[in-house]
Parts: structure tokens; sequence; C-alpha cells
């Protein structure tokens, strides 16, 4: 009778993963996505990384010690991880000043001004990349040509992403066929043979990482799938309507974001939702989203957008799609 069973609120299931080996994992598997960043558009690459990642660090100890008071916690992996996408989704020739102000605003506005890790609703590298790209649109729509590993961070060589080629040319009335005369092969853009931000390099790359998530069970496939699959299947039902204004699915896929946004980024388990069903919900909407901003919005590419959008309504899809409570009765009518 001295002996009281004290049961504390759910969750009650345990493991063994830690925030920081789910980070660290997450960063781990955008290696080889980083690796070919920097091959395709050289120091410039790592430079940007470099500068995000040690100023994403940076202020959320100088916010943590000295506004928030409380315990930094830069060494758990979030706050790397954030420095990490945020420069994933810039230029690889962006100003260093940019890309400060825009750690600030991922660590400063987009998690900590909510309470920290855990209490953030929209992911920080995107409010960041969001934040930037309509501040500075010209420095963030001046996309660098991959040339190679030597390429200097001052001499990158700036042109349109294949996303922006055929977004101009169909608005100028041109046909799709002949715009993709332009543009790489769909296989140099799955190897990553053009234009764009680093996380646009190398659809190969970022499946490799996807591969090393599910194996390591960071994150599950429904997100990925859901999105990746809406995107092709309302892209390939507009292309095969009318083939010469609308692009094909297969090149939705492997340009722009998509992937990036898909794998690494709409997988966010703090901004995306908790049950399999919701999170068909949540990426089957940031896939419509997607393409409609791509096919009839003003910017080229919408992944960003769509994510943050669908973030804002992860609270109403946990709310109205969860499993029953456990010994929950089940009515029957009577």
């Amino acid at each position: 009778m001295n002996r009281l069973l004290n049961v504390s609120p759910s969750p009650h299931v345990s493991g063994d993963y830690s925030i920081k080996k789910i980070m660290y994992g997450v960063v781990l598997a955008l290696i080889p996505a980083l690796a070919t960043s920097i091959w395709f558009f050289g120091l410039g690459a790592l430079i940007v990384t470099l500068v995000s990642i040690a100023s994403c660090m940076l202020f959320e100890f100088l916010i943590q010690k000295y506004i928030i008071k409380v315990e930094p916690t830069i060494w758990d992996g979030s706050a790397i991880l954030t420095g990490l996408l945020l420069a994933f989704n810039v230029p690889s020739n962006l100003p260093i000043a940019i890309i400060v102000i825009g750690a600030l605003i991922a660590i400063g506005v987009g998690k900590l001004s909510f309470g920290g890790l855990g209490q953030n609703p929209f992911n920080p590298a995107l409010v960041g990349r969001v934040f930037l790209l309509i501040s500075f649109p010209v420095q963030m729509t001046s996309w660098p040509v991959s040339k190679g590993i030597l390429t200097r961070y001052a001499d990158a060589i700036t042109g349109a992403t294949p996303l922006g080629v055929i977004k101009e040319g169909l608005k100028n009335g041109e046909a799709f066929s002949s715009l993709m005369d332009q543009i790489p092969s769909h296989m140099q853009l799955f190897m990553g043979q053009m234009g764009g931000s680093l996380g646009e390099i190398s659809a190969l790359a970022l499946l490799l990482g996807f591969a090393f998530m599910l194996f390591r069970k960071i994150i599950t496939w429904h997100i990925p799938v859901f999105m990746i699959a809406t995107i092709y299947i309302f892209s390939g039902i507009l292309h095969l309507a009318n083939p010469t204004h609308f692009a094909d699915p297969l090149f939705h896929i492997v340009t722009g974001g998509a992937l990036l946004g898909a794998i690494y980024m709409a997988t966010d388990m703090v901004t995306s939702p908790m049950t399999p069903k919701g999170m068909a919900i949540f990426a089957i909407g940031i896939g419509v989203i997607t393409v409609l901003i791509r096919t009839f919005g003003a910017y080229p590419e919408g992944v960003s957008f769509a994510i943050l959008i669908m973030n804002a309504f992860v609270p109403i899809i946990n709310r109205y799609i969860k499993p029953k409570r456990f010994g929950e009765e089940v009515s029957n009518g009577r």
C-alpha cells in the first residue's frame, strides 16, 4: 500500500531516439546533397553553408542566453539543421550579410519567438527563406549556373533556373517542347546539372538521403510519397490536357525544390501532422498548392510557400484527424 503507481500524462511510448540523434541524422542525410552542390557550384556553396550554420548557432546562443535567459541548446543539432536547410534554399553566391539576416529571421522569428524547439508552428528555415525572397528579390533570384568545384565565390555566373525558363517561355507563348531544348535533359536535371539553389542540385543525392532516413526510421514515407505523387498526378493531368502549355510531371519532380521540400522540410516533426492520415492530407495540400503556384502564380517555384501555408493547418488536421483514445466507447446507435 505504500508503493503508489503514479501515471503521468501521455505519451507513454519511449525509444532510444533523442532530439540530438534525430537532428544529426538528418544532417548526415544531407551530406550527399551538400557534397554535390559544392562539386557543381564550387566554394560559394561551402561558404554560404558555413556562414548560415554559424549564424544560426550564434543567434540561438545569444537569444537564449541574454533575451530568453534559458540554457542555450546550440549543440542539440536543431540550429545546425536550420542553418543547413536555409543554405539549401538560397543561391550559392548570396552576399554574406543577407545570409546572416536570413539566419536571424529563421532562428529569432521562426523558432525562438514561439518558445523554441517543439513549439514553432512554421518551419524556421522556410520562414527565413521567404523573408529573404520578399526582402531581397534580386539577390535571391540571381541563380548561379553550375560550373564546377573550382568556381570561386565571386566568379559565379548567374542564369535562370529550368523552372524560370519554362515559366517565362510559356508566359510569352512558346511551346513547352521548344523550351525543353533550352534546358538540360531530364536525366541531367536528375543528376544535378542546372542552376538554382544549393538544395535543388541532384535529385539523386536527395534520394540517397531519403533512403538513409527511412532506414534509420527518422521519418516515415507518407509525406514525401503523397506530396511527390500529388505533384506528379496534378501536373500530369494539366500536361495531358494541354501538353504545349503545361510542363510534364517528371519535369516538376526533378527541378526546383520539390524533392528537398518533400523529404527534408515538409517532414519536420514539429510542423507536420502526427498521424499517417493527417500526413497524407498535409502532403496532398502541399502538392496541390505547389503546382498551382508554379503553373498559375507569379513565382516559378512554390514549394516554400506551399509548406508554410499547410504548416498553418497542422493544428486543425491534428485536432480532427486523430486515433480514438484508448478505452473510448464507440457508439453503435443505442
